[in-house]
């Protein structure tokens, strides 16, 4: 094992500090524009969100925000409230350790270019050799192509790299697909239906996997 990739929504972080805070504004906003209740404004913008999961565009809140044509901007927000941003306690001692042990690390995402920031706003971008995004290839996970991407600007093969992320269908598929090792962080204790090569619930019991010779 040379390199190990990362997710980065419920992987190495959540945003839903930050959803939890906005969120009131889209819906006020919302009802304001069109002139409905807050609640029917709600619905309208969950219904657009729900009804476009997994998609190209499911991944981008400024998508979201120009459908409805709100002034907001995911990365004004990520800059005005980097603390809304919380980091999992486990994501760096393990980065930190898997550092040390000389492994290479990156990150594909089916996000858009503002993970990027997102990372520098916790401070987690100086852990990896290389971030991946969307706009980067153009697609999103479970394609081969931001695999394949990712694992060239390191010069790895499938059989060398390790994907670590929480989706079954974008990165345990997408990862088995190209020949990584898939490892599912489940934090939640959801059905895996056996599609990972492991299973781990928190980031420390990847020192495991990885010292046993994945």
């Amino acid at each position: 094992m040379k390199a190990i990739f990362f997710d980065i929504d419920g992987t190495l972080l959540t945003e839903m500090p930050l959803i939890q805070m906005f969120l009131p504004q889209v819906y006020d906003k919302i009802s304001r524009k069109l002139g409905v209740n807050k609640t029917e404004a709600r619905e309208r913008f969950l219904t657009e969100i729900f009804g476009r999961r997994d998609t190209y565009d499911w991944h981008d809140w400024n998508f979201f925000f120009k459908l409805f044509d709100l002034d907001l901007k995911y990365e004004d927000l990520l800059r005005g409230y980097p603390h809304k941003i919380h980091v999992y306690p486990d994501a760096i001692p393990t980065l930190e350790w898997l550092s040390e042990e000389g492994y290479e690390l990156g990150v594909i995402t089916s996000g858009p270019e503002y993970q990027r920031l997102k990372l520098r706003v916790t401070g987690l971008d100086k852990y990896f050799d290389v971030v991946v995004t969307r706009d980067d290839v153009g697609t999103i996970k479970p394609e081969p192509k931001i695999f394949l991407y990712a694992m060239e600007a390191l010069g790895v093969r499938g059989d060398e790299s390790a994907m670590v992320g929480d989706s079954l269908s974008q990165d345990v598929y997408g990862a088995k697909n190209v020949g990584m090792t898939a490892i599912w962080i489940n934090r939640n204790g959801d059905k895996g239906y056996n599609m990972a090569d492991y299973e781990i619930r928190t980031l420390h019991e990847l020192r495991k996997i990885v010292e046993g010779g994945v």
